[in-house]
């Protein structure tokens, strides 16, 4: 079942290693169908260079595995969260990307110092609080889900806006309308990290960009009067 789906994640996989995003085995893309019943997801452990999409692994929205011959990723639940409650996105990557898993463990968001990021993020793209230790304990990996979830609702960021996260002392979750999306958006959350390293190397006083370079970068390419890009 979900042939082109299992396709599509495999492929999205694939770009991970291509883009630099991962180190053996650290990262996972899933891609979820069009009725929301099932989500497609990277197994567990495998290297990618013997990755087939016949490895990838379908789960229900109940966490539920239905199809594969190997276990889901060990970040399946997180990915399961993020599906269940925004319930926009397609896609969702889960990397250890070295600049953003950098601003990560140093507990930091990613400030929207400039127009690379502001093409893609309407704003900071902000650091998760760390899991308790009982949250840890129960269920780290949904938990780490929830954390997400709890964290764009008290700072009232709009999860289509803002397509991605870090997680304190983790690394980044970014999303998108699918698979691909989702590793695209984990690539410029990545490449962005690098540069503000860069600027605040250089000016470790250097400020965000100016609310009305945000406003015209992000909105010429997502507000309603859109006119950049397809």
């Amino acid at each position: 079942m979900l042939e082109e789906l299992k396709k599509e994640v495999y492929e999205a996989n694939m770009l991970l290693p291509k883009y630099g995003l991962v180190t053996f085995t650290w990262g996972n893309v899933s891609g979820i169908d069009e009725s929301r019943k099932y989500f497609v997801i990277k197994p567990s452990g495998i290297e990618y260079d013997k990755l087939t999409p016949d490895d990838m692994v379908v789960m229900d929205l109940a966490g539920n595995r239905v199809e594969g011959k190997y276990n889901p990723s060990s970040d399946t639940k997180t990915h399961l969260i993020l599906y269940q409650n925004f319930k926009d996105i397609g896609g969702v990557v889960h990397t250890h990307s070295p600049y953003a898993t950098g601003f990560a463990q140093a507990g930091v968001d990613i400030a929207c110092m400039g127009t690379t990021q502001c093409d893609y993020f309407y704003g900071d793209i902000p650091c998760i609080r760390h899991l308790t230790k009982e949250e840890l304990d129960e269920d780290y990996e949904l938990n780490t889900g929830k954390v997400i979830v709890e964290t764009f609702k008290e700072r009232n960021i709009d999860y289509l806006y803002i397509p991605g996260c870090i997680c304190h002392s983790h690394g980044p979750f970014a999303w998108g309308k699918d698979a691909y999306a989702a590793v695209h958006n984990a690539v410029v959350m990545e490449e962005v990290a690098k540069i503000n390293l860069f600027a605040l190397s250089i000016n470790p006083d250097a400020e965000k960009a100016p609310k009305y370079l945000q406003d015209k970068h992000f909105l010429r390419k997502h507000g309603k009067n859109a006119y950049y890009g397809n």
